[in-house]
């Protein structure tokens, strides 16, 4: 399940993601929050016909994330990418007051367009920007709805990432030490659609 805020130029795409560590097998999950650039498209059918809206390039991306294993709600593993080179993420940003407090940060985001000290705002048209500037608590409050401690099983987490399956799939089969898997838990994604 993803939840899309579509303005006229972008969209703040919020779901639940599940992820394994390609070093050491280790899994993290929660509210993955991006920012999309709505890719133009060309006007088709008559005046009243539905157009196509794609939210194509990733702009920025927060990851709110728990290990499994450690405390629900612990965030140890919250980061974000704040850049892009395409569709590929930069590496991982961490920041102390995304650990302490994900969802202030996140709203803190949001309302600032990803400006701080030596980090220029989204790139946004400038009615999208004031636009998404105060949807911020609507954005936050989107994104708690997928929190690493509303997923308390693999069925469950596997329910609400179940269109990730070959996301997974290529970190399973790209994992450094496949032997520390745990098989159980990742099962859900390993069966045939």
């Amino acid at each position: 399940m993803q939840n899309i805020l579509a303005l006229s130029g972008c969209a703040i795409v919020v779901r639940h993601w599940f992820e394994i560590d390609l070093d050491d097998a280790s899994m993290e999950h929660g509210a993955r929050v991006e920012l999309r650039e709505l890719a133009a498209q060309p006007h088709r059918g008559s005046e009243s016909a539905a157009q196509l809206i794609t939210a194509d390039r990733p702009l920025w991306r927060a990851d709110l994330f728990d290990r499994l294993g450690d405390p629900p709600g612990s965030f140890a593993v919250a980061h974000y990418h704040p850049e892009f080179s395409g569709n590929e993420p930069c590496a991982r940003t961490w920041n102390a007051r995304l650990t302490a407090s994900p969802w202030s940060w996140l709203g803190d985001q949001i309302t600032r367009l990803g400006a701080g000290p030596g980090r220029k705002a989204w790139p946004l048209e400038p009615a999208d920007a004031t636009q998404l500037s105060g949807l911020a608590d609507v954005v936050v409050t989107m994104a708690q709805r997928f929190a690493p401690d509303r997923c308390g099983s693999a069925s469950q987490c596997f329910a609400l990432t179940r269109g990730a399956r070959e996301s997974v799939a290529l970190m399973i089969e790209c994992l450094r030490r496949p032997d520390l898997l745990d098989l159980g838990w990742v099962a859900p994604w390993m069966a045939a659609p």
